[in-house]
């Protein structure tokens, strides 16, 4: 997002492919797997405290999950939403601790500080959503329930789902952006008026990634939620 030149890219088949975020989205994929692999590696009946971490980690997106799914059926998307609350929580604090920039160019930074990222995401959660509504209740029954409470509905629901793909989205994406960019300006700041305000843009950056890494948490959870409900909606009947 921003300036499309400050960020590496090439071209392959047609299409443009943004170098920082392939490289911010495999470095938070190998922080999650090793993250997983180390906790999981002496699974024990009587848990030491990684297997309690991971357990309790498990049990926290399952309790998400049971918020808004009926309970015979969160099993199904428990592996989607401990994996999706992983790894948006680390791409969102990534950039808080992490950005380099070399040659004018952005090459590590929050993967979710992309809109790209964010609304590939909120894609995969309504196609697993629109999937699991499918198979439970067969296509004509699922997508009959668009033309409810009567055809003309129809318009209004397809904009609902539209509206909540863009929502989903773009909610985590401008707390993200907007949370690096204040970093950006604070950091420009301590190198602009000598030791005072070096020292107060030290201040500054301390209190604002401190917020900033609590609202990446809570994105990270609202949006694990919010899939949660949506995936809900397709596989209950009102």
């Amino acid at each position: 997002m921003g300036d499309p030149s400050s960020v590496p890219t090439f071209q392959l088949g047609g299409l443009t492919f943004n170098v920082t975020n392939m490289i911010s989205g495999l470095i938070a994929f190998v922080f999650v797997f090793l993250f997983v692999f180390a906790l999981s590696r002496h699974i024990t009946m009587k848990p030491g405290r990684g297997q309690n971490i991971l357990e309790w980690l498990v049990d926290f997106t399952n309790n998400i999950l049971k918020g808004s799914i009926p309970g015979n059926e969160t099993s199904a998307f428990g592996l989607y939403g401990f994996t999706l609350f992983l790894f948006l929580f680390v791409s969102n604090e990534l950039g808080l601790f992490i950005q380099i920039s070399l040659g004018g160019k952005d090459w590590v930074r929050s993967p979710t500080s992309d809109p790209i990222v964010t609304m590939t995401f909120s894609l995969a959660t309504l196609m697993i959503a629109q999937y699991a509504g499918v198979m439970k209740f067969g296509w004509k029954k699922h997508f009959s329930g668009y033309l409810k409470p009567f055809v003309f509905w129809l318009p209004i629901s397809i904009f609902e789902e539209f509206t909540n793909f863009l929502t989903l989205g773009l909610r985590i994406f401008g707390v993200i952006y907007s949370g690096e960019m204040l970093l950006k300006i604070i950091g420009e700041m301590a190198f602009s008026g000598g030791i005072a305000s070096f020292g107060v843009a030290v201040v500054l950056a301390l209190v604002w990634q401190g917020f900033s890494a609590f609202l990446g948490a809570i994105q990270a959870f609202v949006f694990v939620t919010l899939s949660s409900v949506y995936i809900a909606d397709k596989i209950e009947i009102d």
